[in-house]
């Protein structure tokens, strides 16, 4: 009994794939028109998408050359602690400051903003190789007016604002850092391979000049604090702490302002890059012809099967 109970359901199976294979010969002719259909619009939607070109950096976090003032800074550690000053613990390093620094809001807000690069961060929409020229959205910038057109939320056209101008620049935008070697790759991408690799140089020297002067701002304010403690004080052993932790500020200072590679040391120089790195045609195609069949194939049995319902 059990046997034939099997029997039947091996046979009720086989009933049924047989019928499904029906149906989708039955509806092949509109199957294949509907995947064409998709092949047709990907191929055309793969031609429509501009080509992007990715411009990319190896950089070395910037070590100190001189290891004299590093052990002379750690032995005035805590004096300089004593005195309320901060000279480095090396806790977290300047080259890992800087790549947080590197995709914050205000530090890309004001490259942009310094650079005069916000028609090409937001407006471009792609790039002629012939004439070696951006194509801007005419809807958003008009070129012939020097004029915003992007409207806010109260409905007046002007710029764009900081927030959108930074999320313009950071999806171009891609930094990360290898954890065995230490090395951190920086890159853009953007329509043009020549101005990719002009905003990276930039930005690269933006962030040595801004680690830069980060620091020396910081000596500074060190040593004027020191200044004031000493006139504040009559004891002599505080006062020579006070000159001697003043001296090795003054030794930081000058290693910094004779470091323009304050940060990162370019490991591999940036290159204009020769091939695309998007889009790629041949996977949105075949993507598109895959989705296509699968659609169809979908509707042909959903209609058959809604049919035979009713």
């Amino acid at each position: 009994m059990e046997n034939n109970v099997q029997n039947d359901t091996k046979y009720d199976d086989e009933i049924d794939l047989r019928e499904l294979f029906g149906v989708l010969w039955a509806g092949k002719l509109k199957i294949i028109a509907i995947t064409a259909v998709f092949a047709f619009v990907s191929v055309i939607y793969a031609l429509s998408v501009p080509n992007q070109y990715k411009a990319t950096a190896l950089l070395a976090p910037a070590q100190s050359d001189s290891s004299d003032l590093s052990g002379a800074l750690g032995k005035l550690g805590g004096l300089a602690s004593l005195a309320g000053v901060n000279i480095g613990s090396g806790e977290s390093s300047e080259a890992q400051i800087a790549q947080e620094i590197m995709k914050s809001w205000s530090f890309i807000e004001g490259f942009i903003a310094a650079n005069n690069i916000a028609v090409e961060v937001y407006a471009a929409e792609g790039w002629s190789k012939g004439s070696n020229e951006l194509q801007i959205d005419d809807g958003v910038y008009d070129t012939e007016n020097k004029q915003w057109l992007v409207e806010n939320e109260s409905g007046v056209t002007g710029p764009p604002s900081s927030w959108y101008l930074f999320q313009a620049f950071s999806e171009r935008l891609e930094v990360s850092e290898e954890k065995i070697s230490g090395l951190v790759s920086v890159s853009i991408e953007y329509y043009s391979p020549q101005i990719a690799k002009q905003w990276l140089d930039m930005y690269v020297a933006a962030i040595n000049a801004h680690m830069q002067q980060r620091q020396m701002e910081k000596v500074t304010n060190n040593i004027n604090y020191l200044l004031a403690q000493i006139e504040k004080t009559s004891i002599a052993e505080m006062r020579e702490v006070f000159y001697t932790i003043i001296e090795e500020q003054t030794k930081n200072k000058m290693v910094a302002e004779a470091s323009p590679e304050y940060a990162f040391v370019a490991v591999s120089p940036s290159m204009v890059p020769e091939e695309k790195s998007q889009p790629q045609r041949a996977f949105i195609c075949i993507l598109g012809t895959l989705l296509g069949g699968m659609l169809s194939v979908l509707l042909v049995l959903v209609m058959h099967y809604a049919r035979k319902s009713d």
